[in-house]
């Protein structure tokens, strides 16, 4: 326990050092987030400053072994420096698909040539990833997908078409599903492989959807050539990859609205002000609190899923789960901002609201119960793997 304590002041006087003060207020959303990669442009210095410190330390990916740019702490350091980051409202110094849900996948597949070579850019914010999975006529059957991919010897050749790619346009490289073997059967025939975004034949168009902004794309590959030391895991094995990092992309939309976000108390407070210490509207107020109450019940729910996966349990439909229920609260939380902001929070564009950027992201939240497994598809596993339902 002295250790423990040791290490505590370590990391406080550390972070009282390196940590900007602009970075120790929370995020008012992804807008404000660090996603680094080569085409990002920093908000700030500050932005940038936090990022390379942490990252300099291996703290972006604490867990991570040093030699793959983490900071190789154990699972309790972590936990210390978590706390201390939270205790003076630190953000996020990274925001990343490869660190939600490509790093992961790696560790547990990837060789240790694979990982040296692709996870401390990850670490560093140097690379910025996107995930090729879903297809026009393979989304919540993800199986049924069809991007063909061709043996030429020395190297793969692929070509097909993607959709909802999130950031595609903004990414550096892909991990991508796609059909080895198309003879075979439907969820065998699958590989895991990675390439970079500007490999020729790779194209990405933007999505616009009903909030006037375009975070999905639509990623069509014609004859585009993939190393073959990129395959991840065995060829035609693929699925095993896709299954074990889809419970990871679900633990991080679920994840939407944590502890980087401010309270949201605080936000409606902030909009409508305070009366004798308290909302004036009755109603209102009793929304909020029901809110925090479900948010810190989830976010308990979610640090114990976390803990036990730490230990080698398997999340398996419990990410399921975690996915629906996060995805619920992040929608409930944006209706209530709305809410709160009265007509005003229906100002599309000006600089008042920041070209309506509570609208746009409050009509963005609708899409969170279809990305990464539409909320259908997630009661039925909850019913069938968890509840044990007859006839689910």
């Amino acid at each position: 326990m002295s250790d423990f304590k040791e290490f505590r002041a370590e990391v406080r006087d550390w972070l009282a050092e390196n940590c900007p003060e602009e970075m120790r207020t929370p995020m008012s959303g992804f807008s404000d987030a660090c996603w680094g990669g080569r085409k990002f442009k920093f908000e700030s210095k500050a932005q940038e400053q936090w990022m390379r410190r942490m990252a300099e330390k291996g703290w972006t990916v604490p867990t991570w072994p040093k030699e793959y740019g983490g900071g190789g702490l154990s699972k309790e350091e972590a936990k210390v420096l978590a706390s201390e980051m939270k205790r003076i409202k630190a953000r996020s110094p990274l925001s990343s698909f490869g660190i939600w849900m490509l790093g992961p996948a790696l560790l547990k597949f990837g060789t240790h040539e694979q990982k040296l070579e692709h996870l401390p850019p990850i670490a560093r914010g140097e690379i910025r990833w996107c995930q090729g999975y879903s297809e026009p006529g393979a989304g919540s059957d993800l199986a049924a997908l069809q991007t063909k991919c061709e043996d030429m010897g020395d190297h793969f050749l692929i070509n097909g078409q993607k959709v909802w790619t999130s950031y595609a346009d903004k990414a550096d490289w892909i991990f991508c599903l796609v059909r080895t073997d198309p003879k075979a059967k439907k969820h065998e025939g699958i590989s895991f492989v990675l390439f970079d975004m500007e490999t020729p034949g790779v194209e990405a168009k933007p999505i616009k959807l009903i909030s006037g902004r375009s975070p999905f794309c639509e990623t069509f590959f014609e004859d585009v050539k993939a190393h073959k030391h990129n395959l991840v895991g065995e060829l035609n094995k693929g699925w095993t990859i896709a299954k074990y990092l889809l419970t990871h992309e679900r633990e991080m939309i679920g994840g939407m609205g944590g502890d980087d976000m401010r309270p949201i108390s605080e936000i409606v407070a902030g909009t409508v002000g305070l009366v004798d210490g308290k909302l004036p509207d009755a109603m209102l107020r009793a929304k909020v609190a029901e809110a925090e109450v479900d948010e810190w019940s989830y976010m308990l729910t979610m640090q114990r899923k976390l803990a036990e996966a730490k230990a080698g349990a398997s999340l398996g439909a419990d990410s399921s789960m975690l996915k629906y229920y996060g995805t619920e609260l992040n929608k409930r939380r944006y209706e209530l901002m709305m809410d709160a902001a009265g007509h005003d929070g229906l100002e599309w564009e000006g600089a008042r609201s920041n070209d309506g950027d509570l609208a746009r992201t409050w009509l963005r939240t609708k899409g969170n119960s279809i990305e990464g497994g539409t909320s259908e598809v997630q009661l039925n596993i909850i019913s069938k793997h968890i509840l044990r339902m007859p006839g689910a």
